[in-house]
């Protein structure tokens, strides 16, 4: 029986700073990539609903839907990733994300969740500064696909989103 003390530390909390990457993700396609959000920070998936449009807001903020009487904030991620943008369909998803604050996201479609383990996460390459890759948490090899996993957290909460999000809920 394995207990703590037994497994390696390399990927634990504590060591080096970083949260273990293995674990469960919600993948989704954005164009014809599959991006993946650590399970954990998802609340709920749901076709799309009714978006009141907000004024003054940035490009990528859709507005904000009601969800059970709360008021929540939409981003379309394909506007988000400078992605071009294409008609949503019956595939098209709202995945509802815990970044602190609730937060829906528009994704082409949600595919599955893969349990990735951590040897099969990789660091996101490095693009000699060109590039900033601070949103990925790293690269889910799942048999023979690339995952882009993504820190949701960072993505959702770039100083232009908390512009944005201040717009939308005042």
């Amino acid at each position: 029986m394995n207990t703590l003390l037994d497994r390696p530390t390399a990927n634990m909390p504590g060591s080096g700073g970083q949260p273990p990457l293995g674990g469960k993700y919600l993948t989704f396609k954005l164009d014809n990539e599959e991006y993946g959000v650590e399970i954990l920070k998802v609340r709920e998936i749901m076709g799309l609903l009714d978006i009141t449009k907000v004024p003054q807001t940035p490009d990528f903020v859709e507005g904000v839907i009601n969800l059970r009487g709360k008021v929540i904030p939409v981003i379309d991620l394909r506007a988000k990733f400078d992605l071009p943008r294409t008609e949503y369909n019956d595939q098209t998803c709202i995945i509802v994300v815990d970044v602190g604050t609730m937060i829906g996201i528009i994704v082409d479609t949600v595919s599955e969740v893969n349990d990735i383990p951590a040897d099969n996460i990789e660091p996101p390459p490095q693009w000699n500064g060109t590039v900033d890759t601070g949103f990925i948490l790293g690269m889910g090899k799942v048999k023979d696909e690339v995952k882009i996993l993504l820190d949701i957290a960072k993505v959702l909460n770039s100083e232009d989103l908390v512009m944005g999000r201040d717009s939308v809920l005042g």
